[in-house]
């Protein structure tokens, strides 16, 4: 039996991206850049890819450039928007509960003389715009504010945020990796000025992320060379942006259903697992302001590492946290900024659910998880 409830890491291809993909290992292999017939039919190919994410998002294609994911979709709107304005100052502005692909380049251009401001969330997780609005000074220059936390599922305020960094002339980014596919996701309702989204986490394939920017505005590249309107160099992966095209669709097609099954087995989930677990608490609203599809639970006296490894035996697959930071001795950033203890971050578990999800799976799970746990306090309490 294997049973998988850790989407928010990666998502199984749809069948039909799958399919989509395959002809460009074979005999659709031409390169994009190259003039002749082979080459032509290859662009053409992107170009439609670019269409279907842009209609995703509800932008123009020419705003799409096509990444490897989105860590460098992350990395290039930070540092790029940084560097673009380093002369009209110095200052960014992010949250506590970013990921590292956010949070890592911000350390970085702290080496090189920038200054970060790191805004708190309540213990539910949640962000007060009215912080953010303070934070502003006249040197800040960018934004950061995720549209769906990775490891709680909390949705942020994306729309206030925006709208005062547009008022006060700070570039705004909006990490949407964890967003696009589950929720909708239109930029021009947003009104943020960059935005980064990754293929594998909405049944698209791995090695390809998509970085939306604004018409009009620059942004210099992270990888220098022609393609992508200069904007990214390299030559494009024509089966990824393919797939993440095809995958763009399906999301478009069918969002709305896949987010109501999901979100009706994560709360059932949920429900059962605190009513079953004495001591268990929520990591996350209990309401609109979280998907359901995400589960982060602490567990008393016990490691999360040992409930997945148990759990992983019985042939479940879950997450103590982010993918990016398995095998971290470090305990959850985001928790941690929730006010958890360093215990109680350690004690954490994720259950992230997607559309191949069923109601069996999940009364599969709450039918061992007591039992996990109770042998893991008596293994505790013998130690």
């Amino acid at each position: 039996m294997k049973i998988y409830f850790d989407h928010n890491a990666a998502t199984p291809a749809h069948p039909e991206v799958a399919a989509a993909m395959q002809p460009f290992f074979g005999e659709t292999f031409g390169n994009p850049s190259s003039i002749h017939g082979a080459g032509r039919e290859a662009k053409g190919h992107v170009q439609i890819a670019r269409r279907h994410v842009a209609e995703l998002l509800g932008c123009s294609p020419r705003e799409i450039t096509f990444t490897s994911g989105g860590t460098e979709a992350n990395s290039t709107a930070v540092l790029g928007a940084a560097r673009e304005r380093r002369e009209r100052g110095r200052h960014i502005v992010v949250t506590r509960v970013e990921h590292s692909s956010i949070l890592d380049p911000c350390k970085f251009l702290e080496g090189e003389g920038f200054e970060v401001t790191r805004l708190p969330v309540g213990p539910d997780g949640r962000l007060n715009p009215a912080h953010f609005q303070e934070a502003i000074r006249p040197d800040t220059i960018l934004a950061c504010v995720m549209n769906v936390n990775n490891e709680t599922g909390n949705i942020y305020p994306i729309e206030p945020v925006a709208k005062i960094a547009r008022e006060r002339g700070v570039w705004s980014h909006c990490d949407a990796v964890q967003a696009v596919g589950k929720i909708p996701v239109d930029v021009r309702k947003l009104q943020v000025d960059s935005l980064s989204l990754s293929a594998h986490k909405f049944q698209g394939p791995k090695g390809i992320g998509a970085l939306y920017v604004r018409r009009g505005l620059r942004l210099p590249p992270l990888v220098f060379g022609e393609q992508e309107d200069e904007r990214r160099g390299g030559t494009e992966n024509v089966a990824g942006i393919v797939g993440m095209g095809r995958a763009a669709q399906i999301a478009h097609r069918d969002h709305e259903r896949h987010r109501s099954h999901t979100e009706a087995l994560g709360h059932r989930l949920q429900v059962e697992i605190l009513a079953r677990i004495p001591g268990a608490r929520l990591n996350g609203p209990d309401g609109e302001d979280r998907l359901y599809s995400t589960v982060n639970i602490s567990f008393p006296k016990v490691e999360g590492e040992a409930i997945l490894i148990n759990l992983d035996l019985k042939g479940f697959a879950v997450s103590t946290g982010s993918a990016c930071a398995a095998g971290s001795i470090q305990p959850s950033h985001v928790l941690l900024a929730m006010g958890r203890s360093e215990a109680e971050a350690r004690s954490a578990v994720r259950l992230s659910l997607g559309p191949q999800n069923t109601r069996d799976e999940a009364d599969a799970l709450l039918g061992v998880l007591p039992g996990i746990l109770e042998k893991l306090w008596a293994l505790a309490g013998g130690a």
